[in-house]
């Protein structure tokens, strides 16, 4: 044997080492006479130990699972493509079961060429088949989490509303009727601080095997967000939908749910929809929905409320369409600005400062008070960005004039946003002497949701070396030692109460009592609303320090302090 020989017969043993180590294994196929031909390792890689039993196509197909879709006669025999002489490739992927008695897979990748005879059909085929069960278990790993819920194991939003898609477009097509329910876990935040997130979890997939014991078998469960699952339900009328709710609802609520701590009792809400009768796209089935699982929490936790359509309730959100558009051109076109209303002492009725009040001119000319547009805003979420506008309105007129000292309301939502306190400290750290003018409003109502969080948000607010009152003061009935605790500069009385001095016992009672605490607190008071001289000298005389309202001045929107004008002669806007 000569060397050239020699190192022939070492390559294809190379070769043969290589395809065994990779796990690889080479078959050839005559279609016609249907004889399969392995090399040497193909019982090792297939884990078949007879290749005899594999030695044709119909053979080899007896050990494939029933559950493949493809293998590889259809590939080559099914193939739409044609042989141009260089073959046609393929690759595919199939599971066998080695030993039939055994329910042990080994999945392959069947990769090769078929080529064709002068008719066109193929006549032969060849490649490589190599055992694939790491990498299929990792790519149905994937699989599982692109379509499934890691925590319950139902589908996830994506493909729950993949389903719906499907199943709204049958209910349109063949003229049937579907249904979809949110229902979502009560109280879970309560179940957190009890039990800790661990067991808020345990409930939340002990929820979920609770439902789907109760579904139909046609319906189609997921979960939708945190607490919250939806149902598709298919061939569903109302009637079927509130069927399948009041079961939910007692299957969930009549057990405690198991947990690793201690059962754990909890209740679900349900809002649900039918389609296409009051929902045509999967948007509107989801928002409505939504709609209706909101209303059926306002009504009641723990009960089920099916979507009607409402005149007043579509009227209502072509209206918050319509609002939303005004603010935002409103803010767009720097139509926002001031009006100034000023509060004097109660003895020498000498101007202390004014209050900074919101105006929009609309795009016809006409104006809108605060009244009219920040309950708009606080509904819509678009209340910060009013006053983000509002502070800059605001502390560019305090910089452009050092003799004026204003005070200016803040909401509720932006005492903790994080930009807008940006906003603020930046400002009042590029303009000094603005902060010691300003005073910042908070409502009584608001300060009273959460009393440490307010205390937080007065301190934040003196650090800055602004003034702080609480605005509406009575409406909310905070209790003195409340009061105390807040540590704000100064208090202004509702002036629904002071309106009333002088026609209401129970109201003059009230207001010198607010009055006498604000003194006994040390905190400068001012009584909103004053129409008259008479309420005035009364309110002087138990001690209240400022007055504003009608007999004071009227909010106007020229400045002035720019005219030097008294404040009466101020008066309009």
């Amino acid at each position: 044997m000569n060397d050239n020989t020699t190192h022939d017969s070492r390559a294809r043993l190379d070769a043969g080492e290589i395809l065994a180590s990779v796990g690889e294994a080479l078959y050839r196929w005559d279609v016609q006479s249907d004889v399969l031909t392995w090399s040497a390792n193909a019982g090792e890689v297939l884990s078949i130990a007879n290749r005899a039993a594999i030695s044709t196509g119909r053979a080899f197909a007896q050990f494939l699972d029933a559950d493949n879709s493809q293998a590889r006669f259809e590939a080559v025999m099914g193939s739409e493509q044609r042989d141009e002489g260089n073959g046609v490739g393929y690759r595919i992927q199939y599971c066998i079961r080695p030993d039939p008695k055994s329910d042990a897979k080994l999945w392959l990748e069947d990769t090769g060429r078929w080529f064709a005879g002068p008719d066109g059909k193929p006549v032969r085929a060849h490649g490589t088949v190599r055992a694939i069960n790491d990498r299929h278990e990792r790519e149905a790993r994937l699989s599982y989490l692109a379509r499934r819920d890691d925590l319950t194991g139902e589908f996830n939003r994506h493909h729950l509303t993949e389903v719906l898609t499907r199943t709204l477009e049958e209910a349109v097509r063949f003229r049937s009727s579907c249904g979809f329910m949110l229902v979502a876990i009560d109280n879970l935040a309560r179940i957190n601080e009890s039990y800790g997130f661990d067991v808020a979890d345990e409930v939340i997939g002990a929820v979920g095997k609770r439902i789907r014991g109760l579904m139909r078998g046609k319906d189609t469960l997921g979960r939708f967000c945190g607490n919250k699952f939806g149902i598709v339900l298919r061939d569903c009328s109302p009637d079927d939908m509130a069927t399948a709710a009041e079961r939910l609802l007692a299957g969930v609520r009549d057990e405690m749910l198991p947990t690793s701590v201690s059962p754990v009792a909890a209740t679900v809400t349900i809002g649900g929809v039918t389609a296409p009768r009051h929902a045509r796209t999967v948007a509107e089935v989801l928002a409505r929905a939504q709609d209706a699982l909101d209303r059926a929490k306002g009504k009641r936790h723990g009960s089920f409320l099916a979507y009607r359509p409402s005149l007043e309730r579509e009227t209502q959100r072509l209206e918050n369409v319509r609002a939303t558009d005004e603010i935002v051109a409103a803010l767009n076109e720097r139509r926002i600005f001031m009006a100034y209303e000023p509060v004097a002492g109660a003895r020498d009725r000498k101007l202390a400062f004014y209050e900074c009040l919101m105006r929009v001119r609309r795009a016809d000319g006409s104006l809108l008070g605060a009244s009219d547009v920040v309950p708009v805003a606080e509904r819509l979420g678009l209340v910060r960005l009013l006053d983000h506008r509002v502070l800059e309105l605001v502390v560019t007129e305090l910089a452009a004039a050092p003799s004026l000292r204003t005070s200016v309301n803040v909401s509720p939502s932006s005492t903790i946003d994080p930009d807008w306190w940006a906003s603020l400290g930046s400002m009042l750290r590029t303009q000094p002497g603005v902060a010691e003018r300003l005073v910042i409003e908070i409502t009584e109502s608001a300060a009273i949701l959460d009393i440490d969080q307010t205390r937080g948000f007065v301190s934040r607010v003196k650090d800055l070396g602004c003034r702080i009152a609480i605005d509406d003061f009575g409406a909310g009935y905070t209790s003195f030692r409340n009061l105390r605790k807040l540590g704000v500069d100064i208090v202004k009385i509702d002036g629904a109460f002071v309106q009333n001095v002088l026609r209401s016992e129970d109201d003059r009672a009230f207001v010198r009592t607010l009055i006498e605490l604000g003194k006994r607190l040390k905190l400068v008071t001012v009584a909103e609303w004053v129409q008259d001289e008479q309420t005035a000298k009364i309110l002087e005389a138990w001690g209240c320090y400022y007055l504003q309202g009608a007999l004071i001045g009227l909010a106007t929107i020229e400045r002035p302090w720019r005219a030097g004008l008294p404040p009466k002669a101020a008066r309009g806007g």
